[in-house]
C-alpha cells in the first residue's frame, strides 16, 4: 500500500481506495479482519486520525464492518459490491477515454475493437501480465 503525498486527492480517500483495492484483489477476504489505524498509521507514515478517516469512510459505504470487542472486518458481499462500482465507474470512464483519443487521432470503431479484442485474446493466453 502507498501513499502519494504529492497528489491533490486527500490522504484519506488514498488510504480508503488502497484498502478498496486490496479487498478487490483479494488480499483482504470477506470476513477478515482489516488493517488498524495504527497499522496504517506505522506503515504508512501518517496521522492515525487521517487513517481513522479513511476506514470510516469504508464503514459508511458498509464495504468495512465493526465488530464489537473485535477488529475490524470485510463485510459480506464488499468485494461484489465493489466490483460493480468499479465495472460502472472506472471501465466507463477509461471507454471514454479511449474513444476520445481514437477520434483524435482518426482511428476507427472497428480498429479500436480489434485492438481491445487483440488485448483480451493476448491476456487469455497468458502472453501479457495484469
Amino acid at each position: 500500500m502507498r501513499i502519494d503525498f504529492n497528489s491533490l486527492k486527500p490522504i484519506y480517500i488514498q488510504v480508503a481506495g488502497a484498502i478498496e483495492d486490496d479487498i478487490v484483489v483479494g488480499r483482504l477476504l470477506e470476513g477478515e479482519a482489516v488493517y488498524s489505524q495504527l497499522t496504517l498509521s506505522r506503515e504508512l507514515s501518517i496521522n492515525p486520525a487521517t487513517a481513522a478517516k479513511g476506514i470510516n469512510q469504508l464503514v459508511s459505504k458498509g464495504i468495512l464492518e465493526k465488530q464489537r470487542g473485535l477488529s475490524m472486518t470485510v463485510a459480506v458481499g464488499a468485494r461484489d459490491r465493489l466490483l460493480g462500482e468499479r465495472r460502472d465507474t472506472e471501465i466507463s470512464e477509461l471507454a471514454e477515454s479511449l474513444v476520445s483519443a481514437a477520434v483524435k487521432v482518426g482511428l476507427s470503431r472497428d480498429s479500436v475493437l480489434d485492438k481491445v479484442s487483440e488485448l483480451f485474446n493476448s491476456r487469455e493466453r497468458g502472453d501479457l501480465s495484469e
